[in-house]
C-alpha cells in the first residue's frame, strides 16, 4: 500500500482528500496539529492503518527532518506528499498586521517548500514519488481583502512549476490543485451575496465540492497521471473558464 501525507487533513478540503485517498487505495497519514472528530471516525472506518492520524504544528519547520525520518522508518518509503494545510486569514493589506502576514507566509509558503525538501529527498533515493501543492483561483484572479493569501498561493504555483524540472529525471512528479471557492470553512468568511456573486459568475453555475477537489487530487497521484507534471489543475466549477 503506498504511503501518501496528507497536511492539513483534520477537516475540509484536507479531510476529503484523505478519506477519498483512503477509498482508492493508498494508505494516508494525516498531519494536523489535533485530532479531529470526523477524522478519527474516518480512521476508524477504514480500519487497519490505512487513515493514520500524526499530530503535528507544521509551523515547527526545523522538525521536519524528524518527521519524515520517522515515518519512513516505521512505515516504508513515501509515495506521495499533499501539501494542503494553509489558512486564509482575509484583511486589507493595509490594515493587516504583521503577525497576520507573517503567518500566512510561514503556514501557506515555508512549510509546505521545506516540507517538500525533506521528503523529495526520500523521493529521489527511490526513484518515484508524485507532489501535489495547492493552490487556489485567487493566485491569479485576485480578490478583494485576500491579497497576502494570493501571494502565498501564487508562490506554490511558480514552486510547482521549477521544482517539476529539477525532480522528473528521477521520476518525481509536482502539480498544483488550485479549487475555486469552495463550501468549507475558509469561505466562511463570505457573506452571502458574495457567495451567491461567485456562483452566478460560474459557467455551471455551482460552487465547486471539497469531493471535486479530492478527485482531482487522487487522479494526480494515480499511475494514470505518470505524464503529467508542472501543470496546475483548476477545480472552479468554470468561475474562470
Amino acid at each position: 500500500m503506498r504511503n501518501v501525507l496528507v497536511t492539513g487533513a483534520s477537516r475540509g478540503l484536507g479531510l476529503a482528500i484523505a478519506r477519498r485517498l483512503a477509498r482508492d487505495g493508498f494508505r494516508v497519514h494525516a498531519i494536523a496539529r489535533s485530532l479531529s472528530e470526523p477524522l478519527a471516525e474516518l480512521a476508524a472506518e477504514n480500519g487497519d492503518g490505512v487513515v493514520r492520524f500524526h499530530a503535528y504544528d507544521l509551523a515547527l519547520v526545523d522538525g521536519f527532518p524528524e518527521l519524515v525520518r520517522g515515518l519512513r522508518s516505521e512505515f516504508g518509503p513515501l509515495y506521495g506528499l499533499v501539501n494542503n494545510a494553509g489558512i486564509g486569514t482575509p484583511g486589507l493589506l493595509a490594515t493587516m498586521s504583521q503577525t497576520q502576514i507573517e503567518a500566512l507566509i510561514r503556514l501557506n509558503t515555508l512549510s509546505p517548500i521545506l516540507l517538500t525538501k525533506v521528503v523529495a529527498r526520500s523521493m529521489m533515493a527511490q526513484g518515484s514519488g508524485r507532489i501535489v501543492n495547492m493552490s487556489s483561483i485567487v493566485a491569479s484572479t485576485g480578490f478583494r481583502a485576500l491579497s497576502v493569501y494570493a501571494a502565498t498561493k501564487a508562490s506554490l504555483i511558480g514552486f510547482t512549476r521549477s521544482l517539476s524540472r529539477e525532480l522528473g529525471s528521477v521520476g518525481v512528479t509536482v502539480n498544483a490543485v488550485a479549487p475555486g471557492f469552495v463550501d468549507t470553512e475558509l469561505t466562511d468568511g463570505l457573506s452571502g451575496d458574495e457567495k451567491a456573486q461567485i456562483v452566478r459568475r460560474s459557467a455551471l453555475r455551482r460552487l465547486a465540492e471539497p469531493d471535486d477537489v479530492a478527485a482531482a487530487v487522487s487522479y494526480l497521484l494515480s499511475d494514470q497521471a505518470r505524464n503529467v507534471t508542472g501543470t496546475v489543475l483548476t477545480v472552479d466549477a468554470g468561475a474562470t473558464a
